[in-house]
C-alpha cells in the first residue's frame, strides 16, 4: 500500500472515529443526522477492506481455482452459477427482511446512541463474519444447509437438535413475516399492484437470461423499467375503480396468495422466478436507501430524539425491556441475524460461481445492510419524540396522549390528527410495529424537498409498499431455503426425500413446510390471539438462537482447519450472542415484572380477569393461556439451544487436546478449469 492510500485510509478512520465521538457525547443538544451516516460509511469501507479481506485472505484461504457446487452439480434447478451481482442482489434481498427496517425503529426508544453503536459493531466484527463463514463452509460441503453441516461436523446428536430447532424456528420466522406483509397490503391496491407486477418481470428476466442470447445489461435495464412502471403506475388505480378492486383485498385473500406464491418460490427453477425478482428488489431497496441518504446529506435534519432516553431502565413506551439485552434482540438483521445463516447455507451457495464471491456477497451484503438499519434509526430519530411514542403506544387516544405527555415528551390529539390528515390516514394512534413510524419519518425527509401538499402522504405510502416488498423478498427465499432444511430431516427418515433433484421430493417437502407456516399465518389472520399471533413474542428471542449455532459451526470448523490461532473472529461474537439471548430469554419468561415476563404477565391477567364482566374475563384467560404457551415454547429453545453450545464446547475440548480426531466433511477438490464449459447464467 503507498503512503497516499495509508494517508486516506487513516483520514477515513480518524473521520469515523470522529462521527461516532460526536454521537456518543452529546447529551442534551441536538444534532445533525449526517453524523450516522458519515460514521456508517467510515465503518464499511475500513471492515470490507480491510477486515473482510483479511477473513478471505488469511482464516478461510479462499481458492477460486476450486470449483463451487453450483458448477459441480449444476442441474438447473437448485444448483446454478450465476452472475455474481445477481447472487448479491439474491443474497442482500432474501437477508434483508424486517430487521434492519423495523427493528431500529423499535430500539429507537433507548434513544439514538445504543442501536446504532450495536449496528456499527455487531455488522462489522459480528454479522459480516457470522455471514461470511457460514456461507463458506456451505461451498465447501456442496451447498449443505446449517443443520446438516452442525449433524456432520460436531456430531449426529448435536445435528439432530440442531435440525429440529432450526426448522422450528425457520416455520415461526417465515409465518411472523408474511403476517407482516398481509397487514401492510390490506386494503392497499397500490401496493398490491407493484408487487403482483414485479412477478411477471421477474419471470420475463428469467427467461431471457436462461437462453444466454441477452445480457444481464439488457435484462437488467427491462427490469428496472417493469419496475418502475410498477411502482409508479399503482398511484393512479383510484382512477380506474374496476382495475382498482382487482388489487383491492382484505387479509384472508393475501394470507391465501402468499401461501401459494411461496410454494411456486420453492418449486420452480431458481433462475426463473425467485433469483431474477430478488435481483429485481435489490435495486428498489438500495436505490431507496441511497435516496433517503442523499436526503440526509442535502437536508441534514436534526436528531430530535436524545441520545440515550429515560427508557433504558425497561419501562418503555414502545416494549417493556431493559436496553440489555433487549436492544440486541430487537435490532436483528442490521447487525447479527440467525436467518442469515439459513439463507447462507441455502440457496445463495448453489449459485456461486467462484469463491472469491463469497467475500462479496457474505460480508458485503452484510455491511450493505447495516447501511438500511442505520437509514431506519435516522428515519426514527428525526420525527419528534412525542409523535414517535403516540404511534407506536397503545391504548385510545387520550389514554395515549397521557402515557407520553406524563413520560416527559409533550404531544396533543390535535397535533397527532393533523400528522394523520397530512398522511392521508385516517388515525396515527395505535400504529405499532415499527413500518408505519418507518414510514412516517422516510415521508418527512423526501417531502422537505418538495414543496407539494400532497407529498407528505405519497411518500408514507410509497414507504408502506417499499416495506412490504423488502419483506416479502425474504419470505421467497426463505420458504426455498427451508424446503432444503425440511428435505435434510426427512433424508434422514427416508432417503429419497432428501434428494433435491427429484422433482416429487421437492413439491412434497415443498406443500409440507408452506403447509406449516401457511397455517400458523391464517390462524393469526383470522384470530387475533391465535397462529402465528400467539409466537410473535418470540420472533427476536428466535431469530438470535440460530445465530448461535450457526457460530458454533464457525467455530467448530476454524479448529478443523487448524486455525485455533484465529478462534477470537467466532467466539466473541458467538460469547457475546449468548449473553444476550439467554438472558433475554430468562427475563422472558421468568421476570417479575409483569410487562416483560411471560409467567408473571399471565398470573397478572389472571388475576384481573376476577374484577371484570364474563366476557373480557374470558379473553384475558384465553391470553394468559398464551403466554403461558410462550414461555414453555421459548424454554424448549433455550433448552435445545444450550445443549447445542454444550455439545459443541465438548466437542471442541476433544479436539484440541487430541482425545479426537479431526475429520473436515469438506467435498472433494474439484479444479474448475475443468468445468469452465459450464454456463453461468447472466454472465
Amino acid at each position: 500500500m503507498t503512503i497516499w492510500k495509508k494517508v486516506i485510509w487513516f483520514a477515513v478512520a480518524a473521520l469515523g472515529t470522529g462521527a461516532i465521538a460526536v454521537l456518543a457525547l452529546s447529551r442534551g443538544e441536538q444534532i445533525s443526522a449526517l453524523w450516522i451516516i458519515v460514521a456508517g460509511l467510515c465503518a464499511l469501507s475500513i471492515s470490507y477492506r480491510f477486515y473482510s479481506k483479511w477473513l478471505a485472505t488469511k482464516v478461510l484461504v479462499l481458492n477460486d481455482e476450486r470449483a463451487t457446487p453450483a458448477v459441480v452439480q449444476n442441474d438447473g434447478k437448485d444448483f446454478v452459477p450465476t452472475n455474481r451481482w445477481m447472487v448479491f442482489g439474491h443474497h442482500f434481498a432474501a437477508i434483508a427482511g424486517p430487521g434492519p427496517l423495523v427493528g431500529p425503529v423499535l430500539a429507537a426508544q433507548f434513544g439514538f446512541l445504543p442501536g446504532t453503536l450495536w449496528i456499527l459493531i455487531g455488522a462489522t466484527l459480528g454479522g459480516g463474519v457470522h455471514d461470511m463463514i457460514v456461507l463458506f463452509a456451505s461451498v465447501r460441503r456442496r451447498g449443505k444447509t446449517l443443520g446438516q453441516m452442525v449433524k456432520e461436523e460436531i456430531g449426529p446428536g448435536v445435528g439432530a437438535l440442531a435440525l429440529i430447532s432450526v426448522l422450528a424456528i425457520m416455520i415461526i420466522l417465515l409465518a411472523v413475516l408474511a403476517l407482516v406483509v398481509v397487514q401492510a397490503l390490506a386494503k392497499s391496491p397500490w401496493g398490491v399492484f407493484t408487487i403482483a407486477m414485479t412477478i411477471p418481470v421477474a419471470l420475463i428476466m428469467g427467461f431471457g437470461l436462461r437462453t444466454g442470447r441477452v445480457n444481464v445489461g439488457l435484462v437488467t435495464a427491462f427490469g428496472l423499467f417493469g419496475l418502475l412502471f410498477a411502482v409508479w403506475g399503482g398511484q393512479f388505480l383510484g382512477h380506474f375503480p374496476a382495475l382498482e378492486a382487482w388489487f383491492r383485498h382484505d387479509q384472508k385473500w393475501l394470507a391465501w396468495a402468499i401461501i401459494l406464491y411461496g410454494l411456486a418460490a420453492s418449486i420452480l427453477p431458481v433462475w426463473l422466478l425467485l433469483t431474477p425478482r430478488d435481483y429485481l428488489s435489490t435495486f428498489l431497496k438500495l436505490g431507496t436507501v441511497a435516496a433517503l441518504a442523499l436526503a440526509v446529506i442535502v437536508l441534514h435534519p436534526t436528531l430530535l430524539m436524545p441520545s440515550i432516553s429515560r427508557f433504558v431502565d425497561g419501562t418503555g413506551l414502545v416494549f417493556a425491556g431493559p436496553v440489555f439485552p433487549f436492544v440486541f434482540i430487537t435490532i436483528a438483521c442490521g447487525a447479527v441475524s440467525g436467518f442469515h445463516s439459513l439463507v447462507a447455507s441455502g440457496t445463495t451457495p448453489k449459485m456461486i460461481g467462484r469463491e472469491s464471491r463469497i467475500r462479496q456477497i457474505g460480508y458485503g451484503a452484510m455491511v450493505t445492510e447495516m447501511m438500511v438499519a442505520l437509514m431506519a434509526m435516522i428515519a426514527a430519530c428525526v420525527l419528534q419524540p412525542g409523535e414517535y411514542f403516540a404511534i407506536n403506544a397503545k391504548g385510545t387516544p387520550s389514554e395515549v396522549v397521557a402515557k407520553v405527555s406524563a413520560s416527559g415528551f409533550p404531544v396533543t390529539e390535535q397535533q397527532m390528527n393533523a400528522l394523520a390528515t397530512d398522511l392521508g390516514e385516517s388515525t396515527m394512534f395505535n400504529r405499532a410495529g415499527g413500518a408505519p413510524t418507518f414510514a412516517v419519518g422516510m415521508a418527512h425527509m423526501f417531502a422537505g424537498i418538495s414543496a407539494s401538499p400532497t407529498a407528505m402522504a405519497l411518500w408514507y405510502h410509497f414507504a408502506i409498499m417499499f416495506e412490504a416488498l423488502f419483506i416479502l423478498t425474504t419470505i421467497d427465499a426463505g420458504t426455498r431455503v427451508g424446503r432444503f432444511l425440511l428435505q435434510d430431516l426427512l433424508g434422514n427418515l427416508w432417503q429419497p426425500l432428501g434428494n433435491t433433484r427429484s422433482w416429487s421430493a421437492n413439491l412434497f417437502s415443498s406443500m409440507l413446510l408452506v403447509a406449516a407456516w401457511g397455517w400458523f399465518l391464517y390462524q393469526g389472520v383470522v384470530d387475533p390471539l391465535g397462529g402465528i399471533n400467539s409466537l410473535w413474542p418470540l420472533f427476536g428471542l428466535a431469530n438470535q438462537l440460530l445465530s448461535v449455532v450457526a457460530l458454533c459451526l464457525g467455530t467448530t470448523i476454524l479448529i478443523k482447519m487448524k486455525k485455533a490461532r484465529y478462534l477470537f473472529v467466532t467466539l466473541v461474537p458467538l460469547c457475546f450472542m449468548c449473553a444476550v439471548t439467554f438472558s433475554a430469554g430468562y427475563l422472558k419468561i421468568f421476570s417479575v415484572d409483569p410487562k416483560i415476563g411471560f409467567l408473571s404477565g399471565a398470573a397478572a391477567l389472571v388475576q384481573n380477569a376476577g374484577a371484570v364482566g364474563v366476557d373480557k374475563a374470558a379473553e384475558l384467560a384465553r391470553q394468559a393461556a398464551v403466554w403461558r404457551f410462550d414461555a414453555l415454547v421459548a424454554f424448549g429453545f433455550l433448552v435445545l439451544v444450550l445443549l447445542i453450545v454444550l455439545g459443541s464446547a465438548k466437542h471442541w475440548w476433544q479436539l484440541m487436546h487430541g482425545t479426537r480426531r479431526i475429520e473436515l466433511h469438506e467435498s472433494e477438490f474439484v479444479p474448475l478449469a475443468q468445468l469452465e464449459s459450464a454456463p453461468v447464467i447472466g454472465a
